[in-house]
């Protein structure tokens, strides 16, 4: 069997694609080499949810077979990838991170696992995640069956979540690439506190049949990569219309660089007080430098800010009732007290008490968050914010910690982009642009619904000009 080493655990889709043509190693070697390295190193980062190396190695024996008669499905044949646990696997355990479903087990496929299956994709492994995916609302990161996520880069830190076992993984070079979910910057959040990229896509882009629901109206299953290839490449397989998805815009995705705009027609809407006054001070000098490599690439730099709106109490409204009705059966049953955080029990209990007309009053104000956010783009294509305003935070603090000692900015920016962004089902790429106390920090672009292909071009525009995101864990 050849070395695979770290420089392998660590390459692109479209480096591991031509190594396997080159066959400088098998599919089945290569994963034997991941899920070794996934079993070994998962539980480190309290990442790794449940083994799937046996139906892997079967799945990259059939690759291989298909390899030897020259026959490529896609640039993700024999691609090991891990999946959030939220996602539905035939006969296996799906646990949604939470110990009342920890025997749960369906009998069928969620959609976008089915569909990377036919690309040639090899699922490794189902990843860890925050117990019902945040449902309810936690304030620790230790609310989560397998434990709080660990930051590959300080394991003392968060890894973020609620995708935390699919940020660990890509960061620790246990996976090639994963599935995650975002309702509420739960792609964004992991991406940029372990420096991977990830990709938010248009709501109802890709299909969620077979993965839990928190929020029927928000959620939303995405990749994250190495790179902004990597999830253009990962995004073509799992997009796509599902009759068996309500929310389905029966839309497909074909990542196609060669037809990318020029970026010095692009306009990015940014607005300077996040990176001025709302980003941690130790953060400061670091999304100074990537400010100016994005303004390398050549787009035109426009100062903006989202309207005033409230942001957060809309998207809490929604998500809390939305959960809440999804989880009833849970909270009836009196075993929504056996979970791991006594503000989620509380969260999601309160949640059946929201009156339908404060429901209906959420929506309709998010309707008019809609129309604010398309007259935004009337001016702009794309908005860019840092991902987080900070670094990851201790595993032992409260997530809703303040720091009393810094006062509130005026102007609110692009503060609350996370949930204007998901409010309007709109696309984002979270890109990996440096460090602050050797923790990574992000930026995000978002941009136009179905706007994926301007998004990932302008992302590797970026990495062109940068090696954030080719940065190692201990290195």
């Amino acid at each position: 069997m050849p070395e695979i080493g770290d420089d392998v655990f660590y390459s692109t889709i479209s480096e591991l694609n031509a190594k396997l043509r080159a066959k400088e190693f098998s599919a089945v070697e290569l994963t034997r080499a991941v899920t070794a390295r996934l079993e070994k190193l998962g539980p480190r980062y309290n990442a790794l949810a449940l083994s799937l190396s046996d139906t892997a190695i079967k799945k990259a024996k059939e690759v291989d077979d298909d390899i030897k008669r020259d026959r490529w499905r896609s640039p993700l044949q024999g691609i090991p990838f891990g999946a959030k646990d939220l996602l539905s696997v035939k006969g296996q355990p799906t646990t949604w991170g939470a110990k009342p479903y920890a025997g749960q087990v369906f009998d069928h496929d969620a959609t976008v696992l089915k569909k990377l299956d036919k690309a040639g994709a090899v699922l490794v492994g189902k990843l860890a995640m925050v117990e019902l995916a945040g449902g309810g609302g936690y304030r620790y990161a230790a609310a989560s069956l397998t434990g709080p996520g660990l930051n590959p880069w300080d394991r003392k830190r968060w890894s973020g979540g609620s995708s935390s076992g699919s940020g660990a993984a890509v960061a620790a070079g246990l996976v090639t690439y994963a599935l995650g979910s975002e309702t509420s910057g739960s792609i964004v959040t992991p991406a940029a506190f372990c420096g991977v990229t990830g990709l938010r896509p248009t709501y109802g882009l890709v299909s969620r049949y077979g993965a839990m629901a928190l929020a029927w109206t928000m959620d939303k299953i995405g990749p994250m990569c190495r790179s902004a290839e990597d999830c253009g490449l990962v995004l073509q397989a799992i997009s796509g219309g599902d009759s068996n998805d309500p929310g389905s815009a029966g839309k497909s995705f074909y990542y196609a660089p060669q037809f990318a705009r020029k970026s010095a027609e692009i306009r990015v809407g940014f607005a300077p007080v996040d990176f001025a006054e709302w980003v941690e001070p130790a953060t400061r000098p670091a999304f100074e430098k990537a400010l100016a490599a994005l303004r390398e690439t050549g787009v035109q730099m426009v100062e903006t800010k989202l309207p005033e709106l409230p942001y957060a109490p809309v998207t809490g409204t929604i998500i809390s009732a939305e959960g809440s009705a999804i989880f009833e059966p849970l909270i009836k049953s009196g075993k929504v007290d056996d979970l791991a955080d006594k503000r989620q029990i509380a969260g999601l209990k309160a949640g059946l008490e929201i009156a339908a007309k404060d429901y209906l009053k959420a929506m309709r104000i998010r309707a008019t968050v809609q129309q604010e956010m398309r007259k935004l783009f009337t001016d702009v294509d794309l908005l860019l914010a840092p991902a987080r305003y900070g670094v990851a935070p201790k595993i032992e603090e409260p997530l809703d910690r303040r720091s009393p000692e810094r006062p509130t900015p005026k102007n609110r920016g692009m503060n609350a982009i996370i949930q204007a962004g998901n409010l309007a089902g709109l696309p984002a790429l979270t890109l990996p642009c440096g460090f602050a106390e050797d923790l990574p920090v992000g930026l995000q672009l978002v941009g136009r619904p179905f706007s994926e292909n301007l998004l990932v071009a302008i992302g590797r525009e970026f990495q062109g000009r940068s090696d954030w995101h080719r940065r190692r864990p201990g290195r």
